[in-house]
C-alpha cells in the first residue's frame, strides 16, 4: 500500500511539473490550485498567440530584449522549481514510510532539475548571445541617420555588404583582404546576388576625390617590395590605408572604410557595410558545427612545402581540412581557390541548420568573437535578422569577376560596373520575364552559390 501511495505521490507531482495547480487541487489547495491553473492557461494562451503570429521579424526584435529573456528564462526556472517542491509539500509526503519518503524526496528533486533545466539552457543562450553580441557589433550607429523601425533600410531597395576574409595572424604583420566578396541583398525580396572580385586585380582605381585617388590618380602602383612581390593589388588596399594615417588627416584605422569605397567604386554601388572573417579562425567555427560534408574533385596540397593534402572523396572535413581546402594555392590559381571557397560558402550555407547551431552554440558563439569584425551598427540587428531569413529562402546566386570575363592585369572597369548592373537587374527582375543578355560573349555566369560543388 505504501509503495502505491509513493507513486500515486510521484504521479502527482509530475503532472504538476505539466499543469500547475494538479497537485495542489488533489491536496485540496483549490484556491491556489485554481490559481496556479488559471496563470498557466494563461501563459499558454499567450504563447500560442505569439507561436501563431511568429516571424523572422519577431527573432529580430529578441536581440534587443536579451536581458530580459535571460531573466525570465531565470525567473521561470526558479518558479518551477519551487512549483514542483511545494507540490510535493501539499500532498505531504510525511504520511509515508520513512524508506518512501527517501524515494519520492529524490524522485522530486530530479523532477525539480528537470524541469529547471529547460529556463537556464535557454537564460544561458540568451546571455552567450548578448555577450556574443556586445563583442562583435560595438558600432553605435551613424549619428544623424537613426534606424526607423518603420524604414530601416532609408528608402534604399537594396543594402550591399562587403564581405571579406583576412589573414590576420600573430605570425603575421597586418591584414590581407584574400576573399573580397560584395553580397547585395533586395530587402523586398531577399534575392542576393554575390559579387566576387579577385584579390590580385591590379591597377585599381580608387573614388574620385578621395585621398587615395589623389595619391594614385593613374590607380595603385607601387615598385616591388622585392622582385616579384607586388603590394600594389587588391587584396593590399585596406593594409596601405592602414599604414598611411598622413593621407587621412592622421586618422588612424582607415583600412576598412577604404576598402568598402574602393570596391563600391570598382562595382559602381553604395557599400552600406562591412564583414570580415579571420580564416585562420574559420576552421573554430567548422569544428563547431561538427564539420563540413563535402566531394573533393582532386587531391589539394597545402603546406609551404606540400606537407599536407586534403584527399579526393566525399567526407566530413574538419576545421582544418575545410579552411585548407578553400585556402591553398598549391597546383593551383587564385580562379580555383575562389571556386572552392564558394564551395566551403555553399556548404556552410547548407549544413548550418538551426538543430547543429543549437547544439554547437557556445562554441560557435566564442569563436565568431575572436574571428569577425564589422561595422554594423547593433541597431541594425533587429532588422537583419529576418533579412537573412529572407536570404536563406530566396537562395543566391553568384557573379565572379575571373578571367576570361574580366583581366585582372588590364581591368575594362566599365564592363564590371555593366556586369554588375545587369546582375542585380536580373536578380530583381520577375521570375516569369527573364531579362535577356546585355552583353556580347564571353557571358557571365550567374549561377547559385555553390553550384558546381558536390556537397551534402
Amino acid at each position: 500500500m505504501s509503495s502505491r501511495k509513493a507513486a500515486a505521490l510521484i504521479g502527482w507531482v509530475a503532472l504538476s511539473a505539466l499543469v500547475p495547480g494538479a497537485a495542489h487541487l488533489r491536496a485540496g489547495w483549490r484556491r491556489t490550485g485554481f490559481a496556479l491553473l488559471g496563470g498557466y492557461a494563461t501563459l499558454v494562451a499567450c504563447l500560442c498567440v505569439v507561436t501563431a503570429v511568429a516571424d523572422a521579424g519577431l527573432a529580430g526584435r529578441a536581440l534587443a530584449w536579451l536581458t530580459q529573456i535571460t531573466v525570465a528564462a531565470l525567473a521561470g526556472a526558479v518558479a518551477w522549481l519551487c512549483l514542483v517542491v511545494h507540490s510535493f509539500v501539499v500532498l505531504r509526503p510525511g504520511t509515508l514510510p520513512q524508506g518512501a519518503q527517501v524515494v519520492v524526496g529524490l524522485a522530486t528533486g530530479t523532477l525539480a532539475v528537470l524541469v529547471a533545466a529547460p529556463f537556464t539552457v535557454v537564460a544561458e543562450y540568451a546571455a552567450i548571445s548578448e555577450r556574443t553580441i556586445d563583442t562583435v557589433f560595438t558600432e553605435p550607429g551613424v549619428p544623424g541617420e537613426p534606424v526607423r523601425p518603420e524604414d530601416p533600410w532609408a528608402g534604399r531597395n537594396r543594402v550591399n555588404v562587403l564581405l571579406l576574409g583576412g589573414d590576420g595572424d600573430i605570425s603575421r604583420v597586418g591584414i590581407r583582404t584574400d576573399s573580397i566578396n560584395v553580397a547585395s541583398v533586395d530587402v523586398r525580396t531577399g534575392r542576393t546576388v554575390l559579387l566576387g572580385l579577385p584579390r590580385n586585380l591590379e591597377h585599381v582605381r580608387f573614388a574620385p576625390g578621395s585621398p587615395m585617388a589623389a595619391r594614385f590618380p593613374s590607380g595603385f602602383l607601387l615598385p616591388e617590395s622585392r622582385p616579384g612581390w607586388r603590394e600594389d593589388l587588391l587584396y593590399s588596399v585596406w593594409q596601405y590605408a592602414d599604414d598611411h594615417p598622413e593621407l587621412f588627416g592622421g586618422r588612424t584605422g582607415m583600412g576598412p572604410q577604404v576598402l568598402k569605397e574602393t570596391v563600391g567604386h570598382i562595382l559602381g554601388l553604395r557599400i552600406d557595410w562591412y564583414a570580415m572573417v579571420n580564416i585562420w579562425g574559420f576552421a573554430k567555427i567548422v569544428d563547431a558545427l561538427g564539420g563540413l560534408v563535402i566531394s573533393v574533385d582532386r587531391d589539394i596540397t597545402f603546406g609551404t612545402y606540400g606537407e599536407g593534402t586534403v584527399a579526393a572523396g566525399t567526407r566530413r572535413l574538419n576545421g582544418t581540412d575545410a579552411l585548407w581546402y578553400a585556402r591553398s594555392r598549391t597546383g593551383s590559381d587564385d580562379y580555383d581557390r575562389m571556386r572552392r571557397q564558394r564551395c566551403v560558402f555553399g556548404a556552410l550555407l547548407q549544413q548550418a541548420d538551426p538543430a547543429a547551431v543549437l547544439r554547437h552554440y557556445a562554441q560557435m558563439a566564442e569563436a565568431t568573437e575572436e574571428i569577425i569584425r564589422t561595422d554594423v551598427p547593433r541597431p541594425m540587428l533587429e532588422h537583419l535578422v529576418p533579412l537573412a531569413w529572407k536570404v536563406k529562402q530566396a537562395g543566391v546566386t553568384s557573379l565572379q569577376f575571373m578571367p576570361p570575363l574580366i583581366s585582372t592585369v588590364s581591368p575594362d572597369w566599365a564592363r564590371i560596373r555593366s556586369l554588375t548592373a545587369q546582375a542585380l537587374a536580373e536578380s530583381a527582375a520577375p521570375e516569369a520575364a527573364p531579362p535577356q543578355p546585355l552583353v556580347a560573349e564571353p557571358a557571365p555566369s550567374f549561377s547559385p552559390i555553390g553550384e558546381g560543388c558536390a556537397t551534402v
